[in-house]
């Protein structure tokens, strides 16, 4: 499920890119192969060349074949279509590119593959929670985005919604899903972080038993990845006993550009605000006195909904911010193409631009359509115009804004009330039960061999915060070196998010103590079994069945 439609410009883009890195490694290697063709005057001198020549030759080669094959299982995982065979072929890529030398690396160039593809660095991906978990209980609120694969924005944007939501509803399980496959491939092969499709989320729902799902998508507007969201959910809305899509962010789009609703005017004061004091302005009547101008550039459409950008821009007028703009990367509407807006803004006489994406998050847009280096990023074209004495960009996705954020929690809480009453969440329900507090609750386990210390006489310390359940238990020595919420299999893979342990010290009926590790265990229901993997020294993780029982408030 994704809209070719609305992600060909990244593509393009993309393309752009890598054919100038294409024209570069041409020409390198028409250097290099000059240097093996140049002779040196006497016989000995040629023989040795033509050895060194033919040495020289083979090595090239061999090191762009390599290259090659690298590239050909990256474009083999650029693709919108899941398959049985996704998983081996992510991996497969990977293990391919770490056994390239740097040299190797460079000479990776494919349709859509370059040394960029596993080699750029985007932030650390262990920051960032897939959502993917089980236990998921009777209530699902499933957060729907595009996806990036810009580590620190994915953390920052995304994830910056999905725990506002979260908090906003205790009751209920956050789950996350991505609508654009190649960016789920992408995570996977280079981080091993593995982010579920609309199709894999909404089918572990059902494996899982929720009830009643509100889908959230973080979307801008009802454009066509919306309309195929709601499309794909037609084959499970019989699953559920209760379903309903949240309005995206920018709301309903109406018939023409005068038309801009509460979402519209609420956004565009929240993130001029948040620009504003971004750049180190007091107001926006300040900046503007400054002869600083504000360009929002969005992603833009050729769906009906793109609309929408003009809507913005009338809600702007509409609130005085003469030095706010909007443009658009696709330049749909045409108003908003970047020709259009640098004229715009110049003929304001504005001498000072700063570029902010009008996006979620801030990924490959952000940072190389807008901010980047090649003469079509739009701080380029803003620069080479010679109309302006400074172009500054602030690289920040809408997500990661605090009063964004609240809007989709207002979203959601509306599609939760449209639902009517619904039964509280199994998952969430025994914790809400008790107060919060610490609790001594006795912590279950499959196995003599794997149990809390003996001074603790099978118990463990439970916490209550904010309806989220986490047990402490303390373990008999420090041969178990980590837990993993889960199986063992998923916790041997990589990215997977490992129990880190704390050094405690017991003291037993003898007076004496010792120090041991422990770990603090999240509880998503007490009664319930569920899967815990434990690492011995010996570098093998076992399977586990736990679970934690009558809580006594302490």
């Amino acid at each position: 499920m994704w809209c070719m439609q609305e992600m060909q410009p990244m593509l393009y883009f993309k393309k752009e890119r890598i054919m100038r890195k294409k024209t570069l490694a041409l020409f390198l290697t028409c250097v290099l192969a000059a240097g093996m063709l140049a002779g040196c005057g006497n016989k000995d001198s040629k023989d040795n060349n033509q050895v060194e020549n033919s040495q020289g030759t083979e090595s090239a080669k061999d090191d762009q074949a390599a290259a090659d094959e690298v590239a050909e299982l990256i474009d083999a995982i650029y693709v919108q279509e899941r398959t049985d065979k996704t998983d081996e072929q992510c991996a497969a890529a990977k293990e391919a590119w770490d056994k390239l030398t740097d040299a190797q690396k460079a000479l990776v160039s494919g349709e859509n593959a370059d040394p960029d593809y596993f080699g750029r660095d985007t932030g650390d991906a262990s920051k960032d929670d897939p959502l993917n978990q089980d236990n998921i209980g009777d209530n699902e609120i499933l957060v729907v985005s595009f996806g990036t694969s810009f580590n620190d924005s994915r953390a920052a944007d995304i994830s910056g919604v999905e725990k506002a939501i979260q908090a906003a509803n205790p009751d209920w399980a956050v789950r996350r899903a991505f609508t654009a496959q190649i960016i789920i491939n992408h995570v996977q092969a280079r981080d091993g972080e593995k982010i579920d499709n609309v199709d894999q989320a909404l089918q572990r729902a059902v494996d899982n038993g929720v009830k009643n799902l509100v889908i959230q998508p973080t979307h801008l507007m009802h454009g066509a990845e919306y309309d195929e969201l709601v499309g794909e959910l037609d084959a499970y809305k019989d699953k559920f006993e209760k379903v309903v899509v949240a309005e995206p962010l920018l709301g309903e789009v109406g018939d023409d550009a005068t038309v801009i609703n509460d979402d519209k005017k609420a956004v565009a004061e929240d993130i001029t605000a948040e620009a504003v004091k971004t750049a180190g302005y007091d107001s926006l009547d300040a900046a503007k006195k400054d002869g600083t101008a504000f360009v929002f550039m969005g992603h833009g459409t050729s769906h009906s909904a793109k609309v929408s950008y003009s809507q913005m821009s009338t809600q702007m007028d509409k609130l005085g911010y003469d030095n706010v703009f909007i443009g658009t990367v696709e330049g749909e509407p045409e108003e908003t193409s970047c020709e259009n807006v640098i004229k715009a803004v110049k003929d304001a006489g504005y001498k000072k631009v700063i570029l902010r994406p009008l996006m979620v998050v801030a990924g490959d847009h952000a940072n190389n359509d807008m901010a980047g280096d090649d003469d079509d990023s739009w701080k380029s074209q803003f620069t080479a115009s010679g109309n302006f004495d400074s172009v500054d960009t602030q690289i920040a996705g809408l997500g990661e804004i605090e009063a964004v954020q609240k809007l989709y929690v207002e979203h959601t809480k509306k599609a939760i009330e449209s639902l009517g009453k619904v039964s509280r969440s199994a998952s969430s329900s025994a914790a809400s039960a008790l107060e919060d507090g610490t609790y001594t609750a006795k912590f279950n386990t499959d196995s003599g061999m794997f149990h809390v210390n003996e001074a603790d006489n099978g118990c463990g310390t439970l916490t209550v915060k904010n309806g989220k359940m986490t047990i402490h238990i303390r373990l008999v020595s420090k041969k178990i070196i980590n837990l993993f919420v889960g199986t063992a299999a998923d916790a041997a893979k990589d990215g997977a998010k490992l129990l880190q342990p704390t050094n405690d010290t017991v003291k037993y009926s003898d007076g004496t103590t010792e120090e041991v590790y422990g770990f603090d265990v999240p509880v998503e229901a007490l009664d319930k079994e569920f899967d815990l993997a434990i690492l011995g020294t010996k570098g093998t993780w076992y399977d586990h069945k736990v679970s934690v029982s009558d809580a006594q408030k302490n």
